[in-house]
C-alpha cells in the first residue's frame, strides 16, 4: 500500500546557529519571511520559531506543509533563495531534516478518533504483537 503525497502532511525542521550579536538581525528576517510564506506559499499550514533555552545561540525553526512535494516545491521556486537570503546570511549552522507526519495527538484526543499513519510495507499490528488481517 503506497501513502499518497496530497495526505500526508509533513514537517520541516531546521537547526540553525545564530550568533548572539546577529539575532536581531535574524528575528528581523525571519518577521519579513513568515507572513509572505504564511499568506502565499501553497502547501504551507504554520511554521515557528524557537530558541534553546539554556544555548541562546541554538534556534529551530519548524514548518509543517501538506506534504513534503508542497515544501519541496517551494524550495525550488525562483524567490525562495532571494526570500531567505537575509535570513540565512545570520546563521552559521545549519541541519534540514523533513519528516512524514504518521500520527498526532492534540487536546480532546481519544484513541476512538485518532489514525496512525503506517508507512507503506509496515504491516498492522495488535497489542500483543502480532499481524493483524489489515496489515
Amino acid at each position: 500500500m503506497k501513502a499518497q503525497a496530497d495526505d500526508t502532511r509533513a514537517r520541516v525542521v531546521f537547526l540553525i546557529r545564530v550568533p548572539a550579536d546577529r539575532t536581531a538581525d535574524f528575528l528581523g528576517a525571519y518577521d519579513k519571511i513568515r507572513y509572505e510564506v504564511a499568506g502565499g506559499v501553497d502547501g504551507h499550514l504554520i511554521d515557528q520559531v524557537c530558541q534553546a533555552e539554556r544555548d541562546p545561540e541554538q534556534w529551530m525553526i519548524t514548518s509543517e506543509w501538506t506534504s513534503i512535494e508542497a515544501f519541496e516545491s517551494w524550495e525550488r521556486s525562483p524567490g525562495h533563495r532571494s526570500l531567505v537570503a537575509p535570513m540565512r546570511d545570520c546563521l552559521t549552522e545549519a541541519t534540514s531534516l523533513r519528516f512524514v507526519v504518521r500520527a498526532q495527538t492534540s487536546r480532546g484526543s481519544s484513541p476512538a478518533r485518532t489514525e496512525t499513519r503506517r508507512p507503506p510495507g509496515i504491516p498492522a499490528r495488535n497489542s500483543g504483537g502480532q499481524v493483524t488481517a489489515d496489515g
